[in-house]
């Protein structure tokens, strides 16, 4: 059996689809008979202007063979992403040209990816399993202008359709996605195989569990983090400024990572006069990892927008594993699941300023053991059950 991957973003990148299908390929690689070979065809890293590990452009062993397409440099605007994954559309067609395939998964956070795997299903004639980690359709007409929104949604919302429609099975990495495709594609066949932990952060659990907790009553600032992506879907740049200028030197907030809004976010800083507020660029996991266990709290922070009531981000994982207290400025189904499952996280309406202040002031700064949401959504564990479903139909389709 011979399996394509198509995915955008793959290790050393730093995104949260690219921790996902590599441990997705971890499992397919252990669980699958020694037949099995598997292709991925991928990107050289380019999830962040500042971040460019040197890797090879090709990996190749008996079972799995890796492809990385050098793409275009983009700054994260939309006509930038554009170009660059129709560079990388043109490419893997090279690629796939001659070859053939028993099984097509592709995984796409902005539909094209998805749909890319769609045209190449169709052209191999063979099965289509989708990942979807957002609905790309419904984010365009909140963070584009009406106008422009007016015009692309027809088009994209027939892509859309033609990738679902070809599809024999379709991944909701959010839940909260369920009322928008089944609405739309009754017929189709839904799993919810999210998001999870990865081995690293729970090894690190232990060793932040050693921590000394900081005082209730001391002295010293709390020191907030915050890592991950700063665009518009994280909306950092309408609530870090004046959150920060409230608390004043009770906190200091540190911001790894990079992203269409960092200039925006740093000009805001400066025009605020702020100065309990560090952004620095992104950086290893392994780096991160020291990050999070200096940090006092986690935050964490979508853009006030209708569709993202629906999704659950990845970094919730990451940050619930740690133990370390939440302030999330969330809504809708990441509400409702910070809600039931993860304990000593305060929530607050996103880009509520004063809602902000109060969920800070409810926390506690104690460490807190989560290992019952570890145990729940260990990745290893959820990617073994996306294989073996993978698998499974595919035996059908036989």
């Amino acid at each position: 059996m011979k399996i394509l991957i198509l995915s955008f973003y793959y290790p050393p990148d730093l995104s949260a689809g690219s921790f996902r299908i590599f441990g997705l390929v971890n499992a397919l690689m252990e669980r699958a008979n020694k037949d099995l070979q598997i292709e991925v065809i991928t990107t050289h890293p380019n999830r962040y202007d500042g971040f460019g590990a040197s890797v090879s452009a090709e990996e190749a062993d008996e079972r799995l063979k890796i492809h990385r397409i050098k793409i275009p440099k983009h700054n994260s605007a939309m006509l930038g992403q554009a170009r660059s994954f129709f560079f990388y559309a043109f490419e893997a067609q090279k690629i796939i040209k001659n070859q053939q395939y028993d099984f097509i998964f592709s995984t796409s956070s902005r539909l094209m990816t998805a749909a890319l795997g769609a045209w190449v299903s169709k052209s191999k004639n063979a099965p289509l399993y989708l990942d979807i980690r957002d609905i790309f359709v419904d984010t365009i007409q909140d963070v584009l202008s009406k106008k422009v929104a007016y015009l692309l949604t027809p088009i994209f919302s027939l892509i859309e359709r033609f990738t679902i429609e070809r599809a024999t099975h379709i991944n909701l990495v959010s839940p909260g996605f369920e009322s928008y495709f089944k609405a739309r594609y009754p017929k189709k066949s839904f799993s919810y195989y999210m998001n999870g932990i990865d081995e690293e952060f729970v090894t690190n659990n232990r060793q932040i569990e050693k921590i000394n907790d900081k005082k209730e009553n001391s002295s010293l600032p709390l020191h907030i983090l915050y890592a991950g992506n700063l665009g518009e879907g994280q909306g950092l740049h309408k609530i870090v400024p004046q959150f920060a200028k409230k608390l004043g030197d009770r906190v200091t907030l540190r911001l790894i990572g990079g992203g269409g809004r960092l200039k925006e976010l740093e000009d805001t800083l400066r025009f605020m006069d702020v100065h309990n507020v560090e952004v620095v660029p992104p950086m290893p996991r392994i780096d991160l990892i020291r990050e999070y266990e200096s940090a006092d709290i986690l935050f964490l922070h979508l853009n006030n927008y209708e569709a993202f009531k629906k999704v659950l981000p990845s970094k919730i994982f990451e940050y619930a594993a740690l133990g370390k207290p939440i302030l999330a400025g969330v809504s809708g189904y990441a509400a409702q699941f910070l809600s039931q499952e993860v304990q000593n996280c305060a929530i607050f309406t996103p880009c509520d300023v004063d809602g902000a202040v109060k969920a800070f002031e409810s926390l506690s700064t104690h460490y807190i053991n989560r290992d019952k949401f570890v145990e729940k959504f260990l990745r290893k564990n959820i990617m073994n059950n996306l294989s073996e479903d993978m698998i499974s139909r595919f035996e059908e389709k036989r």
